[in-house]
């Protein structure tokens, strides 16, 4: 089961800090090419990890807020949420392994 979907600044609040499920948001731009590397990778975390984890897409242009109240600087960023809390950061493209190995200590 696939669990991506896009979330905008409106939805952030119930879509991501409100969510029961740990919530993984790619935050990306259309003209950032890294973000066009990683983004099937994090489609494939999703896929793989879809009962245990939430992924959503945040375009930074569109969505100024949540961009700026989590001091996303570079993209691609990817930001693991549980709890309503930011758990784990991983900043520009990496291989899948590495990005697993950030956050799966928090998906038990």
């Amino acid at each position: 089961m696939t669990n991506i979907g896009e979330v905008n600044d409106g939805e952030f609040q119930t879509t991501v800090l409100d969510s029961e499920t740990p919530v993984l948001v790619d935050f990306w731009a259309e003209w950032c090419v890294p973000c066009h590397m990683v983004s099937p990778v994090v489609e494939q975390i999703g896929q793989e990890k879809g009962a245990q984890l939430k992924v959503v897409k945040l375009n930074i242009d569109d969505n100024p807020q949540a961009t700026r109240q989590y001091g996303v600087m570079s993209i691609p960023s990817l930001i693991l949420f549980k709890a309503g809390q930011e758990v784990a950061r991983v900043v520009g493209a990496k291989p899948k392994d590495a990005i697993l190995r950030d956050l799966e200590p928090h998906l038990s």
